[in-house]
């Protein structure tokens, strides 16, 4: 039966499609914007309200297909261009969503908004210089815009330049989708007191690999007389207690009774004052369990030649498509790895965990690939195979922070736009003694970071990391 057109209808679906999609429930506020067109199929609102949800379900081009009929509908000012140029970058059409964001400032200089989302596309093309004028445009324009800041501040930390880039991330507190903001009696911490003698509530924030890079802290905490009270997620928690015995750790679903000061954990660089000269490296500030550690090299002991493992994925974040869509250029596939099975004189085991761990049910042609990750319930037992490892190779995931606060050694592999915390144009890094870094050189490429892996493994390893070698491939 065909839908008549019903304005009283129209209006009942299109505000209560904007309800659910401000309650996050996608597919049925896409429904409602699905029957508002089609009883109004020029009607521009119903486009908007259906791009918006086709872009909260990752269906970006057909994101763009509605937008574009919004765009055909009322014409294209400026914040239309920009937004236009959002969805591109969703689509990983970053020279043509650069082109919408110059298009947008063309037609209005003071769009705020456009100079931010090119400063975006800037850092994914790792122009870092000419997205932080971007972004300077963007604040001066709108000088109290968290996301403006806050994006600022991650410019500055892959520069180098601390000193600014920790005091501009304390406003990733106040942006859409805030970190490390909670509320509690006590006061906050940002160093500027004496505590020694005072307990200071240290509350963990964001993913599990910041909380294992930026736990280092908690002891040059204590050495300032504290006492700490440390919350994590529960995936590390007997890890951190075993390496922090001198503190009390619990689950970050939980807050102590008493404490007289408190500090998300991410906000210790900047309490410390730290500068790119004083990022606390001393390793291993993460401890495996000796004898479980011994348990393991016995295990391993039976397999040949340069014990390495390997990681080949993050965790997929399908209720946040800007996650996601970072976790989809950090991550490859175990078939991205095949090439290590042409490389004699290694083992290889597997420390993927999660849905991708799938793979290493069927490796790669010729791959021999061994796999006790069902033994390891948390990252303490992780921990301690990682240890009885003479190498890790990951891609930029947790595991890669676990191995170099264990001071193992440890080869990251990294999308073209990698994190902030890598920094620009390095191969080593500051908050790892142990660690080498293998970058793409061009988006998606990891054809081209295997290969330099490969050639570094028949090359004597340097920095401490290994002592021996593999042998070269024959040439006869």
């Amino acid at each position: 039966m065909a839908i008549s057109f019903r304005p009283a209808a129209i209006s009942i679906d299109l505000a209560h499609g904007k309800t659910l999609l401000n309650q996050g429930a996608l597919p049925e506020a896409l429904a409602c914007f699905d029957r508002v067109i089609a009883r109004k199929p020029d009607f521009a609102d119903g486009y908007i309200g259906r791009t918006m949800a086709l872009r909260g379900l990752g269906r970006f081009a057909d994101a763009l297909v509605s937008y574009d009929a919004v765009i055909a509908l009322t014409g294209a000012d400026a914040s239309m261009i920009s937004n236009r140029g959002m969805i591109l970058l969703d689509l990983q059409r970053d020279a043509e969503a650069l082109g919408c964001f110059d298009d947008a400032i063309a037609r209005d200089p003071s769009l705020a908004s456009a100079h931010h989302n090119r400063a975006l596309v800037l850092l994914k093309l790792q122009r870092l210089r000419d997205a932080l004028v971007s972004c300077d445009r963007a604040v001066a324009l709108q000088p109290a815009v968290a996301r403006f800041l806050g994006f600022k501040a991650i410019l500055l930390l892959q520069l180098g330049a601390f000193a600014e880039g920790w005091r501009l991330y304390e406003w990733r507190k106040r942006t859409e989708t805030p970190a490390g903001e909670k509320e509690f009696p006590a006061p906050l911490w940002l160093g500027d007191s004496d505590i020694a003698g005072r307990t200071l509530f240290i509350h963990a924030e964001q993913g599990l690999g910041d909380t294992l890079q930026f736990c280092r802290y908690v002891a040059l905490v204590q050495a300032k007389g504290a006492r700490i009270v440390l919350s994590a997620p529960a995936p590390l928690l007997r890890l951190l207690q075993r390496s922090y015995p001198g503190i009390t750790v619990i689950d970050e679903g939980q807050t102590p009774e008493s404490f007289d000061l408190h500090c998300p954990m991410m906000s210790l660089p900047l309490a410390l004052g730290t500068n790119l000269d004083s990022i606390p490296a001393t390793i291993p500030y993460l401890r495996a369990d000796p004898d479980l550690v011994s348990h393991w090299r016995t295990r391993l002991a039976a397999l040949p030649g340069i014990k390495i493992g390997l990681v080949w994925a993050g965790s997929p974040r399908p209720d946040q498509p800007e996650a996601d869509a970072i976790d989809k250029r950090r991550s490859m596939a175990l078939a991205n790895y095949a090439a290590l099975a042409d490389i004699p004189g290694i083992s290889l085991i597997s420390l993927q965990k999660g849905a991708p761990a799938e793979q290493a049910r069927t490796p790669p042609a010729g791959m021999v690939l061994y796999d006790w990750t069902d033994e390891l319930a948390d990252f303490a037992d992780t921990a301690d195979l990682v240890a009885a490892l003479d190498l890790v190779i990951t891609v930029d995931t947790s595991v890669a922070h676990l191995a170099g606060g264990l001071g193992k050694p440890v080869w990251i592999l990294n999308r073209f736009d990698q994190c902030w915390r890598w920094l620009e144009g390095r191969d080593d890094s500051p908050w790892y003694p142990t660690a080498r870094l293998f970058q793409q050189t061009r988006p998606g490429d990891w054809e081209r970071v295997i290969a330099a892996l490969c050639a570094a493994l028949y090359q004597p390893f340097t920095r401490g990391q290994i002592a021996t070698t593999v042998s070269p491939p024959s040439t006869t």
